[in-house]
């Protein structure tokens, strides 16, 4: 390999590009309209326009990607992870077009990427699992069947999904259909499958998880653990490693099972297993996440281990650069800086930072997709940045993390950097009281948040291209289209006067409407839901401020901005 392509934005592709800087290659970037200025833009070594405003246009188009790693004459390419980092499909495009797909067979992400079949292999191996389907649902009847013969609560997830999308939990036989739905509709929007499969929810559990590398031929490694418990609507926000009071019968359990469930499938490259660990003790096979997870640097900060560069010397054959689980060495946090605002229950905050002050000092780690002045685009992951503490022990570490967050500054959006700083002060987060659990953000520290300043938006328009000839050859150069009407005065909104009244609903985010879930001139009751929003690919549901009759102002499929009006109840 000497030049590799980075299908992904952000944060990972900066990370990635650094790694590739480091080991010799040449960086290779992508970008949809809106990222033509991006940090990971800027910074790669090389950059191609992937045409498009949305996912599916740019970051999710395999013919796309594939078009600009022959445009780049790259020779690898990097998937990252979300987008197409776990499917199966691209994967075997890229090889059949001639390149190193940095990441696992394409016939092991079909087998562990898809949640179904990864349980049948964990069945196989004995590795311990909750009830749960063994065919993806073919109707949301199925789902509602399956609940009333195992008991609620129970979690519809999508079978190619992860980091939290495409996942819902019904505690009610009445909420299972509409979870089935929204999970399909995620899953669609997120992944581009609609598949999806339910198993019984344990309440009041943690996530505990494995990093594995593999070689291709059998060998597995675990890298270590780490604890992800702290979650809203199933996606992480802290984590931290080593997992703390684990027994060593239960490190051992879900080390030997996540060894055990890759080597069955030959893994090739970095992988995470992941668990539940039940108040009772009990562990339980979560999934597989066939590549690399957000959360790696804190298995990096306390073995060692670049996970990058790992990745780099499997796909050239070369293995993994040592032979056993390393000791782990003190203890780390990550805290990921989301846009998004906690104190109105993790709503997207997109929009500028207009300035940004990091943390540094001794075991300080900064991974970063935007500097001051940088947009996060909401037709994007709402993941902006992460900070790395590590320390010597988990004491330390949280004294130094209370540090490091009292020194991070961010203004323009709202974040959730007054979460993260309210955490790590919480007795239950505490090492000698630990006690958090999958829903003890949304149980217990949620409803303490104040709400934040939101961002008011920004106009990133779609870039104009035009065809230019430069030395005879023909170019296209692509033009954000406001610089062709500067000094234009801009147009007014349509809403009209009234905008802000009484009988108004207005968008919460900025995002697209899904769907209606009341229909214009239906009669809905106060607090009763009306509308999903897709904002930053997860779905956000508008309730009915008062009792009275809705009318609809914008149509199923309309871009909306926060706080425009939506509809009426008159």
């Amino acid at each position: 390999m000497k030049k590799i392509l980075i299908a992904n934005r952000g944060e990972i592709a900066v990370r990635i590009i650094r790694a590739c800087a480091e080991a010799g290659y040449t960086s290779v970037a992508v970008y949809a309209d809106q990222d033509f200025d991006a940090m990971h833009v800027r910074l790669a070594d090389e950059a191609f326009a992937l045409p498009g405003t949305s996912a599916s246009d740019t970051y999710l188009n395999t013919q796309a990607l594939l078009a600009a790693a022959q445009s780049a004459a790259a020779d690898a390419v990097h998937p990252g992870y979300g987008f197409l980092s776990e499917n199966a499909e691209f994967a075997r495009a890229v090889e059949q077009a001639g390149l190193v797909w940095i990441g696992p067979a394409p016939e092991t992400i079909e087998a562990l990427g898809d949640k179904v079949t990864a349980r049948e292999i964990a069945v196989r191996i004995g590795a311990p699992l909750a009830a749960g389907t063994d065919e993806p649902l073919r109707d949301e009847r199925e789902a509602i069947e399956f609940a009333r013969e195992h008991g609620v609560p129970v979690v519809i997830k999508a079978a190619f999904g992860g980091g939290g999308r495409g996942l819902k939990i019904a505690r009610s036989i009445d909420e299972v259909a509409s979870a089935f739905d929204s999970a399909t509709r995620e899953s669609i929007a997120a992944f581009g499958r609609p598949e999806c499969f339910i198993e019984r929810y344990l309440d009041r559990a943690r996530h505990v998880e494995a990093q594995i590398l593999g070689d291709g031929d059998g060998n597995v490694i675990v890298v270590g653990d780490r604890d992800c418990s702290l979650q809203r609507r199933g996606q992480k926000l802290v984590e931290e490693a080593p997992a703390p009071g684990l027994t060593e019968q239960q490190r051992s359990r879900i080390h030997d099972a996540a060894r055990d469930i890759c080597s069955a499938v030959n893994y090739r490259g970095a992988g995470t297993v992941e668990f539940l660990l039940a108040e009772d003790g009990t562990v339980s096979f979560l999934e597989v996440n066939t590549r690399l997870q957000v959360e790696h640097p804190v298995t990096e900060a306390v073995t060692g281990v670049d996970l990058v560069q790992e990745q780099f010397r499997i796909a050239e054959g070369l293995g993994m650069s040592f032979t056993a689980t390393p000791e782990p060495l003190g203890h780390a946090f990550e805290f990921r800086l989301n846009a998004e605002d906690p104190g109105r229950g993790f709503l997207p905050s997109p929009g500028r930072v207009e300035s940004l002050r990091v943390p540094g000092g001794p075991g300080i780690r900064w991974d970063a997709g935007v500097e001051a002045g940088d947009v996060v685009q909401p037709a994007f992951d709402s993941l902006a940045a992460k900070l790395i503490v590590h320390a010597r022990d988990r004491d330390a570490a949280l004294v130094r993390s209370r540090r490091a967050l009292h020194e991070l500054e961010v203004t323009g959006i709202a974040t959730v950097l007054p979460f993260a700083s309210a955490v790590v002060e919480e007795r239950d987060f505490q090492t000698k009281a630990f006690k958090v659990t999958t829903q003890w953000i949304e149980n217990e520290l949620m409803p303490r948040l104040d709400m934040q300043s939101r961002a008011l938006g920004t106009d990133d328009p779609e870039l104009q291209r035009l065809p230019i000839e430069v030395d005879g050859r023909r170019l296209v150069l692509g033009i954000p289209a406001g610089l062709f009407a500067l000094g234009a005065q801009s147009e007014p909104r349509e809403d009209g006067p009234g905008e802000h009244e009484r009988m108004g609903v207005h968008s919460p985010v900025p995002g697209s409407l899904v769907t209606w879930l009341k229909s214009d001139g239906e009669t809905v009751d106060a607090g009763e839901d009306i509308a999903v929003l897709d904002a930053m690919k997860m779905e956000t549901r508008v309730a009915a401020h008062c009792a009275g009759t809705l009318e609809h102002t914008v149509s199923e499929g309309a871009t909306v901005t926060v706080d425009e009006l939506i509809a009426r109840i008159r």
